[in-house]
């Protein structure tokens, strides 16, 4: 990609205080010639929960790999509660609790096993050990399984034994890349309530990476990536706001045709997206009856709503969100 942004410029930390848990300015990451991110910049607040939103290659993963120290810096800078991420990579880590995409827990070990081998790592053990890891199974609904082999637990449950073993050695803030993976709908819900609990209740800063638009509604605010570089930041409803008014979808059997005519009879101007054409406008729903009337013979099908996260992201790239067929970034 060129060095200048064919995107808006974002304004990342206007809703952010100086008191902030995370900044970075000008993040840049490449694999050889590949450029995966460019020019990324935010901030986050103490408390918080910020998303990353983005396809498959939009970044997300790279910017992960860099924020939780498994890869250094290559261009730009960033400070993890308050310590520079450059050189100051032990003490972020001791004050930061990961949650990795594919699972880090021992399935032949116990759930409490688990945790006690995770908090030895961080130098705690004893009484102290103890007490924390009951505290984090009773906060986390998991001590009747307590005693339970990891490998024997279901994906959501296992994924509170992974939370709960990230906060055992009670972290500033927490960072998850795709957290929800391999969870079915109701799963995801409640453990998103768990992180929303964690931020709400403990002042934990949640981190996350994410392609799912129902996670990403859940957050304060979200930034959203495409090919590396950063389209939008704000809070979910303040991002499809953006959007004008309704959203009419219309698929048809010569798309290009009739977006010549909708242009040409109706003065209607409508974004050609993977043979789908959509039009932004107000009262979506008294358009659908003169396309209809007008066009009813080219139209398989029309259909009207409003503004979301994924219209956000069309109207922002001109690009569908694809979170298939791509290879992660």
């Amino acid at each position: 990609m060129s060095a200048a942004s064919p995107f808006p410029k974002a304004n990342p930390s206007a809703e952010v205080s100086a008191n902030s848990a995370l900044e970075a300015e000008g993040l840049g990451f490449s694999y050889g010639e590949r450029k995966a991110l460019s020019d990324v910049s935010f901030a986050i607040a103490r408390g918080e929960i910020f998303g990353f939103l983005g396809p498959n290659g939009g970044g997300k993963t790279t910017l992960f790999r860099l924020l939780s120290t498994l890869i250094p810096l290559q261009s730009g800078r960033a400070r993890v509660l308050g310590r520079d991420l450059a050189g100051n990579t032990v003490e972020i880590r001791r004050k930061m609790g990961v949650v990795f995409q594919h699972p880090s827990v021992d399935g032949k070990l116990t759930v409490l096993e688990n945790l006690q081998h995770h908090g030895r790592l961080y130098g705690i053990s004893g009484r102290k050990l103890n007490d924390r890891a009951a505290t984090m199974l009773e906060s986390l609904g998991l001590t009747s399984r307590e005693g339970d082999l990891v490998e024997t637990l279901s994906g959501g449950t296992r994924r509170r034994v992974e939370l709960a073993k990230a906060m055992l050695h009670q972290p500033e803030m927490l960072l998850l890349d795709e957290p929800s993976t391999g969870l079915d709908p109701m799963a995801r819900r409640e453990f998103f309530g768990h992180l929303e609990q964690l931020s709400r209740r403990d002042h934990v800063t949640i981190v996350l990476t994410t392609h799912h638009m129902e996670e990403a509604e859940r957050c304060d605010r979200i930034a959203m990536l495409h090919e590396g570089q950063l389209v939008a930041c704000a809070a979910p409803s303040a991002l499809k706001s953006q959007v004008g008014g309704d959203v009419v979808v219309i698929h048809a059997l010569a798309p290009e045709l009739l977006q010549r005519k909708l242009l040409a009879q109706l003065k209607l101007k409508c974004t050609l997206i993977d043979g789908t054409l959509r039009i932004e406008r107000p009262r979506g729903h008294e358009l659908i009856r003169e396309l209809v009337d007008t066009f009813g013979a080219e139209i398989e099908s029309v259909s009207f709503g409003k503004p979301t996260l994924e219209d956000v992201f069309v109207h922002l790239t001109g690009h569908k969100f694809n979170v298939s067929g791509d290879p992660p970034q």
